[in-house]
């Protein structure tokens, strides 16, 4: 293990490391390319009461077996019951077992529910 990872390392009298430029402000400093596009950050106190409905819904369809359809974003639809869930995805237990991607889902509904 190196020692360099350990120690302090010496600053100036400006409070920068020799051999290294402060860069105050970054819009200053024009370039061509543009900065990277960046999605906000969701505070959890707005998301937390989204999230609780969305597992108790999925947690609630689970246990009851309830055969649902899941639309996705191109029109595609998948029949079955929901066997599991995480954060990202969906697992559906058709006429064959798929993974759902849930940015990949536009809306779901249970099958009983077509007719009405």
């Amino acid at each position: 293990m190196s020692n360099s990872s350990i120690l302090p390392t010496s600053r100036g009298p400006n409070g920068a490391q020799p051999g290294r430029t402060l860069v105050r402000n970054r819009r200053a400093v024009s370039s061509s390319a543009p900065l990277p596009f960046r999605f906000p950050a969701n505070s959890m106190e707005t998301e937390a009461p989204l999230r609780h409905a969305e597992l108790f819904y999925l947690q609630k369809q689970i246990q009851s077996q309830t055969p649902m359809v899941i639309v996705l974003e191109d029109g595609e639809k998948v029949e079955g019951c929901i066997e599991w869930y995480d954060r990202n995805s969906l697992k559906v237990r058709g006429r064959a077992k798929t993974l759902v991607y849930k940015s990949a889902i536009k809306y779901m509904y249970k099958l009983a529910d077509m007719g009405q």
